[in-house]
């Protein structure tokens, strides 16, 4: 095998494709794409609603009247002695945006509440009238069993509780963890890995299928070794994929930074603050009852001590391992799936042709992907282990599981598999590379490539 053959092909490969319209498009758009993914559903959340809604209130039960609070947005009008079916019909003439109409069976009738509109009344609106209504009707049956006053008592009883996640790491270390953030960590992972590998993959298939149709692999082949070919246009596209990819991160940070500071500025004020000590927790439990309830009435806000978690939970995690692992099972995927995708691309004439091999391959991708899934709610199953190590499912499956931690062995073991699976799977799809690359004119069948992995020559 010549070294400096191989990498002359990859120089090509590379070259080549990193000047398409298309890579310099897809660099720039997909950073883009991902930023906006993250900015803009909560933009789009922190929009208010500045039209102000004015909703008619018909009460037949006559126990609602001013019970419902109006809103910034949301007002209320109380109207009495109407009759509901002509009040319908000039509603809006009269300028209201909406009917609410409480039937006198509401007690016993849940169904028995309406809202009229020509428009399709939104989350916030529903959501309002249901609480105000639900409220109120709690207070009337505690009124009725002479509970008065008991719901105020209740309402300070109400409290929030966030679990905090501590993951005990040998010689007793502790670190701060977050199953939603690993959750998004590995998934995101997982998925840019399958489609990478599937996109790239494809890409190696269709230059192989466009090189043998146009004959300039006949004149490639007279010059270097069909393997040292196959083997450049791998490692050359691979160059090409990883490029983009390191594009990508790098871009969809300065997007989301930029977006941040232009939607979100309040963002950069918030600072990680440390959460309450052992110690503190220790002293809580002998804390007396008066004073458990004297802190209730002063906790802190449960959305600032999510945010802390989160950004605790962020601090901790060790990125560096994250994305050199990243790296390693994106190439080592890769490289195995490439090679499988060529050997295909040599055995055909025409994409049309693929159809037949493809399925073997894309069936190890596709259950990875509902192994993921699975394994972002149990990632130290059986099941989550064994495809976390067998090669072809493990570069999605392992980088599922590595946020919420893996031994180094399980990673080890993973990582060597794969290697010496590409290696095998390389020297196989050289075979029949070997043979298929300068085959015209002719159907394959999965006995042709058989006969062209076990030819000894």
């Amino acid at each position: 095998m010549d070294i400096h053959k191989i990498s002359k092909i990859i120089a090509r490969e590379f070259n080549h494709r990193v000047r398409k319209k298309s890579f310099i498009i897809m660099t720039i758009l997909g950073p883009f794409l991902f930023a906006a993914m993250i900015i803009l559903p909560i933009y789009f959340t922190q929009i208010e609603d500045k039209e102000v809604k004015i909703i008619a209130v018909v009460d037949s039960s006559k126990i609602f009247t001013d019970k419902i609070p109006d809103t910034k947005n949301i007002k209320f009008k109380y109207l009495e002695n109407i009759n509901i079916s002509n009040f319908l019909n000039d509603y809006r003439e009269q300028g209201y945006w909406g009917v609410l109409y409480i039937s006198h069976i509401i007690s016993y009738s849940p169904n028995s509440v309406i809202l009229y509109s020509h428009n399709q009344a939104g989350l916030t609106v529903q959501y309002h009238i249901e609480n105000s209504l639900k409220k109120e009707i709690e207070h009337l049956i505690l009124q009725s069993h002479n509970l008065e006053g008991l719901d105020k008592t209740l309402e300070t009883l109400k409290s929030n509780v966030n679990l905090r996640t501590i993951k005990l790491e040998e010689g007793g270390k502790q670190k701060e963890s977050n199953s939603q953030l690993a959750m998004i960590l590995g998934y995101v992972s997982g998925f840019l890995i399958y489609l990478f590998v599937f996109l790239f993959g494809t890409q190696v298939m269709r230059g192989v299928i466009e090189e043998k149709s146009n004959r300039v692999v006949e004149v490639i082949i007279s010059s270097v070794k069909p393997f040292e070919l196959m083997m450049g246009k791998i490692i050359g596209i691979g160059g090409v994929a990883l490029l983009q990819f390191v594009l990508w991160i790098i871009l969809t940070i300065g997007f989301v930074k930029y977006g941040q500071q232009t939607f979100f500025p309040e963002l950069n004020k918030i600072t990680t603050q440390t959460l309450v000590s052992h110690d503190v927790m220790d002293q809580a439990k002998t804390t007396n009852t008066t004073n458990i309830v004297a802190q209730n009435e002063t906790k802190e806000d449960p959305d600032n001590l999510k945010i802390k978690m989160i950004y605790n939970a962020l601090s901790d995690i060790n990125y560096a391992v994250i994305l050199s692992c990243f790296i390693f099972f994106f190439l080592g995927g890769y490289l195995l799936y490439a090679s499988l995708f060529a050997a295909i691309g040599s055995a055909v004439d025409s994409e049309a042709d693929t159809q037949q091999f493809m399925l073997p391959i894309t069936i190890p991708l596709i259950l990875a992907i509902y192994v993921m899934i699975n394994t972002m709610n149990n990632p130290d199953n059986s099941l989550s282990f064994w495809f976390s190590i067998i090669p072809l499912t493990s570069p999605i499956v392992m980088m599922v599981r590595i946020p919420f931690g893996v031994p180094y062995w399980e990673v080890f073991l993973s990582m060597v598999l794969l290697i010496a699976n590409f290696i095998l799977f390389t020297w196989l799809a050289g075979k029949i590379y070997r043979t298929g690359i300068l085959m015209y004119g002719k159907k394959i069948s999965y006995k042709d490539l058989w006969k062209w992995i076990t030819f000894k020559g």
